[in-house]
């Protein structure tokens, strides 16, 4: 395996292991499996465009679709999620 592959594995490995040891935080903004369809990069640091983000959109089901419009409602969650949750609110209403 080359350098770059195993360098995502851990980057994965390493926010998937954040998510379950914060307890209490059960925000869908912060699932890497929820969240990984709307972003370029494996940090999820930028926003597919807006045709690739709509056609994940659409691929939720509806009730993953108002967690996730539920969550950037939420105060707390939505400030670091601020670009992802415009776009989804744009999408879902």
């Amino acid at each position: 395996m080359n350098i770059k592959m195993l360098s995502m594995a851990a980057m994965a490995l390493a926010m998937m292991t954040g998510s379950a040891l914060s307890a209490g935080n059960t925000s869908a903004l912060d699932d890497p499996a929820t969240m990984s369809p709307f972003f370029t990069d494996a940090g999820m640091k930028t926003l597919r465009s807006e045709a690739d983000f709509k056609t994940a959109w659409t691929a939720m089901k509806p009730e993953e679709q108002k967690a996730l419009l539920k969550d950037c409602g939420d105060a707390t969650t939505s400030k670091s999620h601020a670009d992802f949750c415009a776009m989804a609110k744009k999408m879902g209403g």
